[in-house]
Protein backbone atom coordinates (compact mmCIF):
# COMPACT_ATOMS: atom_id res chain seq x y z
CA UNK A 1 0.00 0.00 0.00
CA UNK A 2 1.31 3.43 -0.89
CA UNK A 3 2.31 5.39 2.18
CA UNK A 4 1.34 8.99 2.67
CA UNK A 5 3.79 11.67 1.72
CA UNK A 6 5.20 13.66 4.66
CA UNK A 7 4.76 16.79 2.58
CA UNK A 8 1.47 18.30 3.70
CA UNK A 9 0.28 21.73 4.75
CA UNK A 10 -1.78 22.45 7.83
CA UNK A 11 -4.77 24.05 6.16
CA UNK A 12 -6.69 22.44 3.33
CA UNK A 13 -5.42 23.18 -0.15
CA UNK A 14 -8.40 25.39 -0.97
CA UNK A 15 -7.94 27.53 2.13
CA UNK A 16 -4.22 28.02 1.59
CA UNK A 17 -4.87 28.72 -2.06
CA UNK A 18 -7.19 31.52 -1.00
CA UNK A 19 -4.46 32.86 1.25
CA UNK A 20 -1.88 32.66 -1.50
CA UNK A 21 -4.18 34.28 -4.01
CA UNK A 22 -5.09 37.07 -1.62
CA UNK A 23 -1.54 37.73 -0.49
CA UNK A 24 0.21 37.45 -3.83
CA UNK A 25 -2.42 38.26 -6.41
CA UNK A 26 -2.45 34.84 -8.10
CA UNK A 27 -5.35 32.81 -9.37
CA UNK A 28 -6.86 30.02 -7.29
CA UNK A 29 -4.66 26.93 -6.83
CA UNK A 30 -6.38 23.60 -6.26
CA UNK A 31 -5.46 19.99 -5.47
CA UNK A 32 -2.02 20.82 -4.08
CA UNK A 33 -1.86 18.92 -0.82
CA UNK A 34 -4.14 17.29 1.69
CA UNK A 35 -4.24 19.28 4.88
CA UNK A 36 -5.04 19.06 8.54
CA UNK A 37 -5.81 21.25 11.48
CA UNK A 38 -2.75 21.61 13.65
CA UNK A 39 -3.14 20.11 17.08
CA UNK A 40 -5.35 17.39 18.45
CA UNK A 41 -8.30 16.99 20.76
CA UNK A 42 -7.10 13.61 21.92
CA UNK A 43 -4.12 14.22 24.15
CA UNK A 44 -2.10 17.13 25.60
CA UNK A 45 1.11 15.30 24.72
CA UNK A 46 2.55 14.57 21.30
CA UNK A 47 1.13 11.32 19.92
CA UNK A 48 3.39 8.43 19.03
CA UNK A 49 3.77 8.28 15.23
CA UNK A 50 1.68 5.49 13.72
CA UNK A 51 1.87 3.80 10.36
CA UNK A 52 -0.91 3.34 7.84
CA UNK A 53 -0.95 -0.34 8.82
CA UNK A 54 -1.52 0.59 12.48
CA UNK A 55 -4.52 2.73 11.57
CA UNK A 56 -5.91 0.03 9.29
CA UNK A 57 -5.64 -2.45 12.13
CA UNK A 58 -7.60 -0.07 14.37
CA UNK A 59 -10.28 0.20 11.69
CA UNK A 60 -10.66 -3.57 11.65
CA UNK A 61 -10.57 -4.06 15.44
CA UNK A 62 -12.58 -1.07 16.64
CA UNK A 63 -14.85 -1.05 13.61
CA UNK A 64 -15.99 -4.54 14.52
CA UNK A 65 -16.44 -3.53 18.17
CA UNK A 66 -18.46 -0.51 17.11
CA UNK A 67 -20.68 -2.56 14.81
CA UNK A 68 -21.28 -5.05 17.61
CA UNK A 69 -22.11 -2.29 20.09
CA UNK A 70 -22.74 1.17 18.55
CA UNK A 71 -23.02 2.74 22.01
CA UNK A 72 -19.43 1.72 22.91
CA UNK A 73 -17.89 5.18 23.27
CA UNK A 74 -14.27 4.04 23.28
CA UNK A 75 -14.73 1.86 20.21
CA UNK A 76 -16.50 4.66 18.35
CA UNK A 77 -13.81 7.19 19.24
CA UNK A 78 -10.95 4.93 18.19
CA UNK A 79 -12.77 3.82 15.04
CA UNK A 80 -13.60 7.39 14.06
CA UNK A 81 -10.03 8.52 14.75
CA UNK A 82 -8.62 5.73 12.58
CA UNK A 83 -11.06 6.51 9.76
CA UNK A 84 -10.02 10.14 9.87
CA UNK A 85 -6.31 9.24 9.91
CA UNK A 86 -6.73 7.19 6.74
CA UNK A 87 -8.57 9.94 4.90
CA UNK A 88 -12.10 8.60 5.35
CA UNK A 89 -13.32 11.81 6.90
CA UNK A 90 -16.96 11.73 5.86
CA UNK A 91 -17.35 8.25 7.30
CA UNK A 92 -15.51 9.32 10.45
CA UNK A 93 -17.96 12.19 10.92
CA UNK A 94 -20.93 9.86 10.45
CA UNK A 95 -19.62 7.36 13.02
CA UNK A 96 -18.78 10.06 15.54
CA UNK A 97 -22.14 11.79 15.06
CA UNK A 98 -24.05 8.62 15.93
CA UNK A 99 -21.75 7.91 18.86
CA UNK A 100 -22.16 11.45 20.20
CA UNK A 101 -25.95 11.10 19.99
CA UNK A 102 -25.76 7.79 21.87
CA UNK A 103 -23.39 9.26 24.48
CA UNK A 104 -24.52 12.89 24.90
CA UNK A 105 -22.41 13.47 28.00
CA UNK A 106 -19.13 12.21 26.56
CA UNK A 107 -17.09 15.33 25.85
CA UNK A 108 -14.27 13.45 24.16
CA UNK A 109 -16.72 12.10 21.59
CA UNK A 110 -18.33 15.50 21.14
CA UNK A 111 -14.90 17.06 20.61
CA UNK A 112 -13.94 14.42 18.06
CA UNK A 113 -17.24 14.89 16.22
CA UNK A 114 -16.80 18.67 16.20
CA UNK A 115 -13.33 18.31 14.76
CA UNK A 116 -14.63 15.89 12.13
CA UNK A 117 -17.21 18.48 11.11
CA UNK A 118 -14.48 21.10 10.72
CA UNK A 119 -12.42 18.63 8.69
CA UNK A 120 -15.37 18.17 6.33
CA UNK A 121 -15.97 21.87 5.83
CA UNK A 122 -18.95 22.25 8.18
CA UNK A 123 -17.24 25.08 10.00
CA UNK A 124 -20.17 26.74 11.76
CA UNK A 125 -21.69 23.46 12.95
CA UNK A 126 -18.24 22.22 13.95
CA UNK A 127 -17.57 25.39 15.94
CA UNK A 128 -20.88 25.09 17.76
CA UNK A 129 -20.37 21.39 18.46
CA UNK A 130 -16.89 22.02 19.84
CA UNK A 131 -18.37 24.63 22.18
CA UNK A 132 -20.26 21.79 23.87
CA UNK A 133 -17.06 19.79 24.38
CA UNK A 134 -15.65 22.14 27.03
CA UNK A 135 -16.81 25.01 29.21
CA UNK A 136 -15.62 28.54 30.05
CA UNK A 137 -14.68 27.44 33.57
CA UNK A 138 -12.71 24.46 32.23
CA UNK A 139 -11.49 25.30 28.73
CA UNK A 140 -9.41 22.90 26.64
CA UNK A 141 -6.61 24.53 24.66
CA UNK A 142 -6.79 21.91 21.90
CA UNK A 143 -10.47 22.65 21.35
CA UNK A 144 -9.96 26.41 21.51
CA UNK A 145 -7.34 26.14 18.78
CA UNK A 146 -9.58 24.06 16.52
CA UNK A 147 -12.45 26.48 17.11
CA UNK A 148 -10.07 29.20 15.98
CA UNK A 149 -9.40 27.39 12.72
CA UNK A 150 -13.14 27.04 12.15
CA UNK A 151 -13.57 30.79 12.60
CA UNK A 152 -10.64 31.47 10.28
CA UNK A 153 -12.26 29.38 7.59
CA UNK A 154 -15.45 31.37 8.08
CA UNK A 155 -13.42 34.53 7.46
CA UNK A 156 -13.68 35.70 11.08
CA UNK A 157 -9.94 36.14 11.60
CA UNK A 158 -10.01 38.56 14.53
CA UNK A 159 -12.45 36.33 16.42
CA UNK A 160 -10.23 33.33 15.61
CA UNK A 161 -7.19 35.04 17.12
CA UNK A 162 -9.01 35.56 20.39
CA UNK A 163 -9.46 31.78 20.57
CA UNK A 164 -5.78 31.21 19.81
CA UNK A 165 -4.81 33.78 22.43
CA UNK A 166 -6.96 32.01 25.02
CA UNK A 167 -5.41 28.68 24.07
CA UNK A 168 -1.93 30.18 24.48
CA UNK A 169 -2.84 31.45 27.95
CA UNK A 170 -3.40 27.83 28.92
CA UNK A 171 -0.51 26.42 26.88
CA UNK A 172 2.07 29.21 26.39
CA UNK A 173 4.21 28.97 23.27
CA UNK A 174 2.47 25.79 22.07
CA UNK A 175 3.82 25.34 18.50
CA UNK A 176 0.57 23.94 17.06
CA UNK A 177 -1.46 26.90 18.31
CA UNK A 178 1.19 29.38 17.15
CA UNK A 179 1.12 27.74 13.73
CA UNK A 180 -2.64 28.19 13.45
CA UNK A 181 -2.29 31.79 14.64
CA UNK A 182 0.40 32.43 12.04
CA UNK A 183 -1.82 31.00 9.30
CA UNK A 184 -4.64 33.25 10.51
CA UNK A 185 -2.41 36.27 9.88
CA UNK A 186 -1.45 34.84 6.49
CA UNK A 187 -5.09 34.39 5.51
CA UNK A 188 -5.73 38.06 6.29
CA UNK A 189 -2.63 39.08 4.30
CA UNK A 190 -0.60 40.24 7.31
CA UNK A 191 2.50 38.50 6.04
CA UNK A 192 5.10 39.99 8.39
CA UNK A 193 2.98 39.06 11.42
CA UNK A 194 2.48 35.59 9.97
CA UNK A 195 6.22 35.09 9.54
CA UNK A 196 6.99 36.32 13.05
CA UNK A 197 4.51 33.96 14.71
CA UNK A 198 5.42 31.01 12.50
CA UNK A 199 9.10 31.48 13.35
CA UNK A 200 8.16 31.14 17.01
CA UNK A 201 6.21 27.99 16.21
CA UNK A 202 9.15 26.57 14.24
CA UNK A 203 11.58 27.35 17.04
CA UNK A 204 9.31 25.44 19.41
CA UNK A 205 9.10 22.34 17.20
CA UNK A 206 11.60 22.06 14.39
CA UNK A 207 10.52 18.50 13.67
CA UNK A 208 6.99 19.43 12.55
CA UNK A 209 7.05 19.55 8.76
CA UNK A 210 3.68 21.28 8.58
CA UNK A 211 4.90 24.22 10.67
CA UNK A 212 8.07 24.48 8.61
CA UNK A 213 6.07 24.54 5.38
CA UNK A 214 3.72 27.21 6.71
CA UNK A 215 6.73 29.35 7.67
CA UNK A 216 8.22 28.85 4.21
CA UNK A 217 4.92 29.86 2.60
CA UNK A 218 4.77 33.08 4.63
CA UNK A 219 8.31 33.94 3.54
CA UNK A 220 7.80 32.96 -0.09
CA UNK A 221 4.71 35.16 -0.36
CA UNK A 222 6.91 38.10 0.63
CA UNK A 223 9.15 37.45 -2.37
CA UNK A 224 12.02 35.73 -0.52
CA UNK A 225 11.66 32.50 -2.47
CA UNK A 226 15.24 31.13 -2.11
CA UNK A 227 15.01 31.54 1.66
CA UNK A 228 11.63 29.80 1.69
CA UNK A 229 12.98 26.91 -0.39
CA UNK A 230 15.95 26.53 1.97
CA UNK A 231 13.66 26.33 4.99
CA UNK A 232 11.18 23.90 3.49
CA UNK A 233 13.83 21.46 2.22
CA UNK A 234 16.16 21.43 5.23
CA UNK A 235 16.90 17.97 6.56
CA UNK A 236 14.94 16.10 3.86
CA UNK A 237 16.12 13.49 1.43
CA UNK A 238 16.71 14.76 -2.13
CA UNK A 239 13.39 13.34 -3.35
CA UNK A 240 11.43 14.75 -0.39
CA UNK A 241 13.17 18.11 -0.73
CA UNK A 242 12.28 18.29 -4.42
CA UNK A 243 8.66 17.41 -3.68
CA UNK A 244 8.46 19.96 -0.90
CA UNK A 245 9.96 22.76 -3.00
CA UNK A 246 7.66 21.87 -5.89
CA UNK A 247 4.62 22.04 -3.59
CA UNK A 248 5.78 25.38 -2.19
CA UNK A 249 6.19 26.84 -5.69
CA UNK A 250 2.64 25.77 -6.59
CA UNK A 251 1.38 27.72 -3.57
CA UNK A 252 3.10 30.90 -4.69
CA UNK A 253 1.76 33.29 -7.35
CA UNK A 254 1.96 31.87 -10.84
CA UNK A 255 4.26 33.32 -13.42
CA UNK A 256 7.02 35.50 -12.05
CA UNK A 257 7.60 35.05 -8.33
CA UNK A 258 6.39 37.97 -6.21
CA UNK A 259 8.81 40.75 -5.55
CA UNK A 260 9.27 42.25 -2.09
CA UNK A 261 7.47 45.37 -3.33
CA UNK A 262 4.39 43.37 -4.36
CA UNK A 263 4.42 41.44 -1.10
CA UNK A 264 4.59 44.64 0.95
CA UNK A 265 1.65 46.04 -1.00
CA UNK A 266 -0.35 42.89 -0.35
CA UNK A 267 0.44 43.06 3.34
CA UNK A 268 -0.63 46.70 3.53
CA UNK A 269 -3.85 45.73 1.79
CA UNK A 270 -4.52 43.22 4.57
CA UNK A 271 -4.89 46.01 7.11
CA UNK A 272 -8.38 46.84 5.88
CA UNK A 273 -10.88 43.98 6.02
CA UNK A 274 -14.43 43.82 4.84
Amino acid sequence: MRTRSPIRFVFTASIVAIAAASAGGCSSIANIAKGDVTGSVASPTAPTPRSEADWRKDIDVYGQRYRNEPKDAEAALRYGTALRATGQRAQAAAVLEQAAIANPGDRALIAAYGRALVDNGNYQQGFETLSRAHSPDSPDWHILSIQGTALDRLGRHEDARRYYDNALKIRPNEPSVLSNLGMSYLLSKQLANAEQVLRRAHEGDRSDMRIRQNLALSIGLQGRVPEAESIVSAGLSPDEAAESVSTLKQMLPRGDQPTPRRARSAETGGASRS
